[in-house]
């Protein structure tokens, strides 16, 4: 039998990086225990979609949610996919005030692009032991949209949700799977497919659950108070100072229609909005439970 001391087995810099690690599970305990059986969106795309290597550390995150306790719903976008399949096919995409125009082929290519998003998500989550299931707006009258105009222009296919049945997400959630969602709905008068902006099915879909969090994986670390000061960063903001922002337009581009979902959706029952940098690897984990957090965090309730 050979008998080793400690101190020969683990050197200072290793029994470091245990304790170290060890003092991340207890500063993670708190929030573990706080969220626990809390219902939390997280709206998944960007460049975190296209990187493989990213995508698989997102879904890695999501599955540990689940694991320790939270209910985590997927909604998922697409857009970059989109464009280069219809860039395949030689057709133009077009943008009106941040929205694509959507005729019938634009939406059949959307609609293949997303299912294939989709399953390769729920796969992942699969793969490491999830329970997970893939659906789309259309499943059970989830998402029920009427055509969205852009600045009083017909652009085509593209939906306003109007109405959520979490009947489905209630009954997955309920049986311990992970809903993956695609932004595709049914129009509530014409019961043809309509092309939805991921940010706005995801609001719809928090909003419908109550949920505790919404999380937004983008392509920035989060709102500035000078977009070209990277210091000027804020870790958290109450629904009016958000509110302040847009008012005097402090924000402007993607961010602005993203704020403006965050107050809409903390109107109507959200406790918290998370915007994070998707290209961080395990940006959830490092929001969700340690204390300096990353990203902007928009509270419902002013800070003091």
């Amino acid at each position: 039998m050979v008998i080793r001391k400690v101190e020969d087995m683990v050197n200072n810099d290793s029994m470091e990086l245990i304790l170290e690690k060890a003092q991340t599970l207890i500063e993670a305990l708190p929030y573990i225990q706080r969220f626990n059986g809390k219902r939390v969106v997280v709206k998944y795309g960007g460049s975190a979609m296209i990187d493989e290597n990213l995508k698989y550390n997102v879904i890695k995150d999501v599955a540990l949610l689940k694991l320790i306790g939270l209910e985590p719903i997927v909604v998922h976008g697409g857009g970059k996919e989109i464009s280069a399949w219809l860039n395949k096919i030689g057709k133009e995409t077009e943008f009106i005030n941040g929205l694509r125009v959507t005729d019938d082929e634009t939406l059949g290519v959307a609609e293949m692009v997303l299912s294939k998003v989709n399953k390769s998500l729920v796969s992942m989550l699969q793969q490491l032991g999830m329970k997970a299931v893939g659906l789309s707006g259309k499943d059970a009258g989830l998402l029920q949209v009427k055509k969205k105009l852009s600045g009083g222009k017909d652009i085509g296919y593209v939906g306003e949700v109007v109405a959520t049945d979490s009947t489905i997400l209630d009954t997955l959630i309920s049986n311990d799977f992970i809903p993956v969602i695609a932004p595709i709905g049914l129009g509530i008068e014409d019961f043809h497919g309509y092309n939805i902006n991921a940010d706005d099915a995801a609001c719809a879909i928090a909003t419908a659950l109550n949920a505790e969090k919404l999380v937004f994986l983008t392509d920035i670390e989060g709102v500035f108070v000078d977009p070209t000061d990277k210091s000027t960063l804020i870790s958290e903001m109450d629904i009016n100072e958000a509110q302040e922002f847009i008012d005097n337009g402090v924000v402007g581009g993607g961010m602005l229609p993203k704020l403006q979902n965050c107050i809409e959706a903390m109107k109507n029952g959200v406790s918290r909005v998370h915007m994070l940098d998707g290209r961080l690897q395990h940006c959830l984990l490092l929001e969700f439970f340690t204390e300096k957090g990353i990203g902007t965090a928009i509270l419902k309730e002013p800070l003091f």
